[in-house]
């Protein structure tokens, strides 16, 4: 599908040509100009309607991948939240609802890494995994606690496909899916990755997590955008080859949201608490520590969360860390000590939802949106 006829989507251009110089410290340079110039532009922006971001489930991770050769704990593994985030934008009279990380928690649990790890607590599994793995709530649960009817999702994204199953959510094969209007915004690179990969990347996609989506369903999104005036989807590849990252305008300033980094500390190193990170900062003059479970491109994600940190600027909370709302964000949990970020956000609302159900002008609106090839 296309979006290049419709007046909700805006091409950014802010970060075109700045990845092209020959050393990585001139790419870096030209990123971080770039992120200036859209941080301020975005700033002036009108907030969303709603934003809602809420605790799907705590899974288990690598120390090693979450917070690479920067933190000294022996502690193997830590704690990721991953959230659903629910942005409204209102745009022409209309609202548009957006969903970032839908997570299909049972289909995700097939991800080869994460099968293993729960495979390899033999007969304790069940009970290590709810120990280990405790599900706060379904995607689902969290829309009805808002009271948003599956049919008023517009569009799907997430700032990666690694864990992901997007066949419930569009419908797969000619069955329909749960969010029945829903468009998927993603990368092309993204979406060409998952259908060809190496078997270092494989542990983390979910198998057959795109077969049979209706192309239809799927938005292949070649330069930023802004929708709406107040989120914007910006390229930061480097933790995947497409990756990208969401910045919302929030009553509260910019947030931006990946999985670049796992915690608000991982992009101000200096200013953390967690053992070894700030020792690791200062001796190697590293701006930002990597998420590397695949390493796919290390350069590229490096200047990717300065970019990142640079278009949130700091947080209205703490100043000394970026307004960074990761995706999947570090946890404090009583079995792995010693380990919890310095400053972290949780579930965060701003604004009030529009919860009136789609018009009969809306439905038709979309099924002739949808029978003209998305234009």
């Amino acid at each position: 599908m296309s979006i290049d006829d419709d007046p909700f989507f805006a091409k950014l251009g802010h970060f075109r040509g700045a990845r092209e110089h020959g050393a990585p410290l001139d790419r870096l340079r030209a990123v971080r100009r770039a992120a200036e110039q859209l941080h301020e532009e975005l700033s002036s922006a009108p907030p969303v309607r709603y934003y809602r971001s809420a605790a799907l489930v705590r899974v288990p991770y690598p120390t090693k991948y979450g917070l690479r050769d920067a933190c000294s704990l022996p502690t193997p593994l830590m704690h990721i939240e991953n959230r659903l985030f629910i942005v409204q934008i209102e745009h022409r009279g209309a609202t548009k609802t957006v969903l970032l990380s839908p997570s299909d928690l049972r289909a995700n649990a097939e991800t080869p890494f994460f099968k293993a790890l729960a495979t390899s607590m033999g007969p304790l599994s069940g009970l290590g995994e709810r120990l280990l793995a405790p599900i706060s709530a379904t995607v689902e649960e969290r829309l009805a606690e808002v009271g948003i009817a599956p049919e008023r999702v517009d569009y799907i994204s997430y700032d990666h496909l690694h864990t992901q199953d997007v066949r419930r959510w569009l419908g797969s094969h000619g069955r329909p899916g749960v969010f029945p209007n829903a468009k998927l915004l993603v990368t092309r690179r993204e979406w060409a990755s998952t259908q060809g990969l190496l078997p270092t990347q494989a542990q983390w996609y979910c198998p057959n997590g795109i077969d049979g989506v209706d192309e239809s369903k799927v938005i292949l999104l070649d330069h930023d955008v802004l929708l709406g005036g107040s989120l914007a989807i910006v390229a930061t590849p480097g933790h995947t080859e497409g990756n990208h990252s969401f910045v919302v305008r929030t009553p509260e300033g910019l947030m931006v949201t990946s999985e670049n980094g796992v915690c608000c500390d991982a992009y101000a190193p200096l200013r953390s608490r967690i053992p070894g990170v700030a020792r690791y900062a200062r001796r190697t003059g590293a701006e930002v520590v990597l998420n590397g479970n695949t390493l796919e491109s290390s350069v590229d994600q490096y200047i990717s969360m300065v970019a990142e940190k640079t278009i949130a600027g700091p947080s209205r909370r703490d100043p000394d860390f970026p307004a960074l709302v990761c995706s999947s964000e570090m946890a404090a949990y009583w079995a792995f000590p010693g380990l919890a970020p310095t400053f972290a956000y949780g579930d965060l609302t701003f604004g009030e939802p529009d919860l009136a159900p789609r018009s009969r002008a809306d439905v038709a609106a979309a099924r002739a949106t949808a029978a003209h090839g998305g234009s």
